[in-house]
């Protein structure tokens, strides 16, 4: 259903859309698909998604804005259907972008997809991030340390914490049949972040500090006793 959502979305993904249209958007679509919008309301979060354009890393929060032609932005999609969590982002060209904005979001997208092909059972979350890293720094960009992924399932975040660095055999374990977010947040510039508090939430919102553009991918997988699943594939 997450996977589903984003896909639905991206139409709407346009010049001079606002993204409180695109909350309104996931908003109803996720209703009328049975489900719930995991994130209105959580921990005082106050929109269905979390909408992230340009140097915001994560968290932004749906408002005004009209999206413009050459912005990147990040959509996080969380779905709660029958007591599970499904979660999944995407960073999305609004119409034409710079090259150098489209080589940000391709590398994240491959960076995302090297640190599931690390998942094996029984490895350890310092595998992925070792793998993401490596390849990021690679490419030039620097990976976000303080934010990544998470165990979902009946809960929507709990351990363990999937970093997009890390060192090989380090970390926790991975255990067959839980499940896990990869979701690595790479900046143009520096890895160095800025923390917003979002009103009336626990949570805040952050941006790269030197302004520089961020992307990031998320899915959700399973764990199993051969590899892993990617369970957010549309």
């Amino acid at each position: 259903m997450a996977a589903d959502t984003l896909v639905y979305v991206e139409k709407f993904v346009k010049p001079g859309v606002s993204l409180l249209e695109i909350d309104k958007i996931v908003y109803d679509y996720t209703l009328s698909q049975n489900a719930v919008p995991a994130t209105l309301g959580y921990h005082g979060y106050p929109k269905s998604i979390c909408t992230s354009v340009n140097h915001v890393v994560c968290h932004g929060v749906p408002d005004n804005y009209l999206l413009k032609e050459g912005d990147i932005v990040n959509i996080d999609v969380t779905t709660k259907f029958d007591g599970f969590f499904g979660d999944s982002s995407k960073t999305f060209a609004v119409g034409k972008v710079s090259e150098s904005a489209q080589k940000i979001i391709d590398t994240a997208k491959e960076a995302m997809e090297i640190g599931i092909k690390a998942i094996t059972p029984y490895g350890t979350t310092g595998d992925i991030g070792f793998e993401i890293n490596k390849f990021v720094t690679r490419k030039g960009y620097s990976t976000v340390k303080e934010i990544g992924g998470h165990g979902i399932g009946r809960k929507f975040h709990q351990d363990p914490f999937v970093p997009s660095f890390g060192k090989k055999g380090k970390g926790e374990k991975l255990i067959p049949f839980y499940c896990l977010t990869v979701e690595p947040m790479i900046n143009e510039g520096t890895d160095e972040i800025l923390e917003f508090p979002i009103p009336g939430s626990s949570h805040s919102h952050y941006e790269t500090k030197d302004k520089k553009l961020s992307a990031q991918f998320e899915h959700t997988i399973l764990i199993t006793e051969s590899g892993y699943e990617i369970l957010t594939l549309p």
